[in-house]
């Protein structure tokens, strides 16, 4: 039998801290594109608080009708306009602890609504990132000089995913701890094999990696290829690598991208992605 939830109250509302595991699950089941994120902390740490980095909130419907994960990310996976708001206002309860909203755009964006006359303004936010998935081979070429990068790469690969960052997110991840942090980060996705890149004469050209993993599902994150070398198909290859690998072990390949990036979707059009969904993402200072 599990653990019965433990209940807050949020001015009139009453927010529960998830205890039942197999009903979180059926969720995350039902859609394990969207629910990757997610999926992969609790499949990895199970949902206790204290393991998973976090806590996942429902409300008196219980897991069925609403859902969220409050951890560094602020993720929002069902729920009504009562069931976000109320989720908004226990975020806002306490000193905020997450740098960003992510997830489905009809949930996220009402979340942020709540949150910005508290948390705002933000330093970003993304309305509108179409969600890919593949779950067949890719439908172009791939790059055989794509792999896994090895541990004593990591600073060489550090240089790329520092650039990427930057030019992604708009802040050096170095800010704050000198990078060791973000160092740390890279180094645990080197270690569990989910960084992959082309190197040339010891740079990498291309990189992507597997940020998060589920069962059923490998999310790509990162994708960057070399400013020198852009246009010339490393992207669509490099990502089309990825791509199969994950998709050969037997899971849904996905990712999700900015709608301005006409060329970052054609290039994963070409891979064979299809949209799936629609994201959205609030990035915080």
């Amino acid at each position: 039998m599990s653990a019965p939830p433990i209940l807050r109250l949020v001015g009139e509302r009453r927010v529960a801290v998830v205890r039942d595991a197999a009903a979180v699950w059926q969720v995350l089941d039902e859609n394990p594109v969207e629910s990757c994120m997610v999926a992969a902390r609790v499949a990895d740490y199970g949902i206790e608080p204290n393991s998973i980095g976090g806590e996942l909130w429902t409300r008196r419907g219980g897991v069925a009708e609403s859902l969220c994960f409050a951890g560094a990310n602020l993720i929002p996976l069902r729920g009504g306009l009562i069931d976000l708001n109320a989720f908004a206002d226990e975020a806002k309860s306490t000193a905020r602890r997450c740098s960003s909203l992510v997830g489905r755009a009809d949930l996220v964006l009402p979340m942020w609504q709540r949150l910005e006359s508290t948390w705002g303004p933000a330093r970003d936010v993304r309305d509108h990132q179409p969600l890919m998935a593949i779950n067949s081979h890719p439908s172009c070429s791939i790059d055989t000089e794509v792999r896994q990068v090895r541990p004593e790469e990591l600073d060489a690969y550090l240089v790329a995913a520092v650039d990427m960052f930057i030019g992604e997110v708009g802040i050096d991840p170095r800010t704050g701890d000198g990078g060791r942090g973000y160092r740390r980060r890279v180094a645990s996705l080197i270690a569990a094999g989910r960084a992959w890149a082309r190197f040339e004469h010891g740079e990498v050209v291309f990189k992507a990696e597997v940020g998060s993993q589920s069962p059923s599902v490998g999310q790509i994150q990162g994708v960057w290829v070399h400013p020198e070398r852009r246009g010339l198909g490393l992207g669509t290859a490099g990502t089309a690598t990825v791509a199969a690998v994950i998709v050969g072990s037997g899971r849904i390949a996905s990712l999700y991208v900015n709608s301005f990036n006409t060329v970052a979707r054609a290039a994963y059009t070409r891979v064979g992605f299809r949209e799936v969904g629609t994201f959205a993402t609030v990035l915080l200072d």
